[in-house]
């Protein structure tokens, strides 16, 4: 078969059995999604496809020849790229550098630059319009999505690339530019090339993929056609049960105003008891707003908070929402401590929320060493421990499985149920809808009218954002 075949792959590290008997095929000319809770497994497999990690046992082929890479750059000289969730971009470099990192032409014994940014420009051709990405652009000054084609055009500068992997590329992206991105990568499927998509938003893989793999528990335990399938199915092939409500919602009662924001295009109040929600396109000004309420930034807003404690999760976990090196009690515990600090201390207060957001790690496990979705879990689960009356929420299931998402909306619910006030920013206008009782729309800086959840539905919402 013209593509890549995986075969009884298995990976443990220690006692941990990571990979246990994976089988997976992703033929040239296709989209294969590749769907599963966090912790199933996806990023050891695509460690292995991508030269990163060496299975135990198992085989692969690729283009019907056996395929066994020693290392990433074996990987890539067989043609196989992997365009990682974290872009790793040189944003001090521009376009032209990035794409042909590691590859940058000569002649007479120095760099090419005007045959570097040719092959650049010919490396984005099919991602971009002409013009719209300037091979001598810094890439700093790019959009989130234009990042996101720089990288996947530096995997196909490489003339013998033919499986292109791409782990969650929606993720820092609006709907505009998920739309665009999809495009693009119709486009690589009609060149021939096989692609392994991974992706938490099943609307997503109904939207684009023609097949689809679902690992659990490090096992393949589903495949099929993603067209005569539906979303229900999936879910239940990933949880290995029924996801009954998604969206929990009880009754809740809308309380004293905690925060009031005035001026500056923004009218906006919280009260206790409420989940409101900020909906807009990447670059609206929704994360500046959580930020100067949070006082990270200065506000241009008059900003009066009426609550005991504020707490907020960045939408930015790698670099502003965890402590990566320090373990999960430590970075759960760190906003509340105790007088007496010890790893025991620590390790028995993080229990209840490991346990609660179903955290798969150990408590004094590092968190560098989780998947990106059990690491936004720990930062929600620091939030929830910090106690605090007002809680501020950017992007708060990024990178989450479905079932894990259920259980987010759930815990958000039952602290407004308790009397918090919830203010959550959100790309994704399904949970919006789902789990606030009223939502804004942010549109260039400007926050409009709040509507009634029960009143609008995502279709109105982005009509407003755009």
């Amino acid at each position: 078969m013209k593509g890549l075949v995986a075969r009884g792959v298995t990976k443990s590290f220690g006692a941990t059995s990571a990979l246990a008997g994976v089988d997976l095929d992703a033929p040239a000319g296709a989209i294969t999604a590749l769907i599963g809770q966090n912790g199933a497994g996806k990023s050891t497999l695509m460690g292995v496809l991508a030269g990163a990690v060496s299975p135990d046992a198992g085989a692969m082929t690729l283009d019907g020849a056996p395929y066994a890479p020693r290392s990433p750059l074996d990987a890539r000289r067989a043609g196989v790229a992997m365009v990682h969730q974290e872009l790793s971009l040189c944003p001090h470099l521009s376009v032209a550098e990035n794409v042909m990192l590691g590859a940058l032409p000569t002649r007479r014994g120095l760099v090419d630059w005007e045959r570097a940014r040719e092959m650049a420009a010919a490396a984005l051709e099919p991602l971009a319009p002409k013009s719209a990405i300037d091979p001598r652009a810094k890439v700093s000054d790019l959009s989130p999505a234009n990042q996101q084609i720089v990288e996947i055009a530096r995997a196909l500068a490489d003339a013998r690339c033919r499986i292109v992997i791409l782990d969650e590329p929606t993720s820092s992206l609006g709907a505009e530019d998920a739309e665009r991105l999809f495009s693009r990568v119709g486009a690589l499927r009609e060149r021939g090339l096989a692609i392994v998509y991974i992706s938490h938003f099943l609307e997503e893989v109904k939207r684009l993929a023609d097949r689809f793999v679902v690992l659990r528990d490090g096992k393949s335990v589903a495949e099929g056609e993603v067209a005569t399938t539906t979303r229900d199915a999936m879910v239940e092939h990933m949880a290995g049960r029924r996801v009954e409500a998604l969206y929990p919602r009880s009754p809740r009662e809308a309380k004293d105003v905690v925060l009031r924001v005035s001026g500056a295009g923004a009218e906006l109040e919280v009260r206790r008891g409420e989940i409101v929600g900020v909906a807009g396109l990447v670059g609206a000004g929704r994360t500046e707003l959580l930020r100067a309420i949070f006082g990270l930034d200065a506000a241009r807003a008059q900003i009066r908070v009426l609550a005991r404690g504020v707490a907020m999760v960045s939408e930015d976990r790698k670099t502003e929402g965890l402590a990566t090196a320090l373990s999960v009690a430590e970075n759960v515990t760190m906003t509340r401590a105790s007088w007496l600090v010890t790893r025991a201390s620590e390790a028995r207060a993080a229990a209840p929320w490991i346990e609660k957001l179903a955290i798969r790690a150990r408590p004094l496990q590092r968190v560098s060493e989780l998947s990106g979705g059990n690491q936004q879990k720990v930062a929600l689960a620091r939030v929830l421990h910090d106690g605090a009356e007002l809680l501020l929420v950017d992007e708060p299931t990024r990178g989450i499985d479905v079932e894990a998402k259920a259980q987010i909306y759930e815990l958000l619910d039952r602290e407004a149920r308790a009397g918090k006030a919830v203010l959550v920013v959100s790309s994704y206008l399904p949970e919006l809808v789902g789990i606030c009782d009223r939502i804004h729309v942010m549109r260039r800086g400007v926050l409009g009218p709040s509507h009634a959840a029960i009143e609008t539905d995502e279709r109105a919402l982005l009509r407003e954002a755009t």
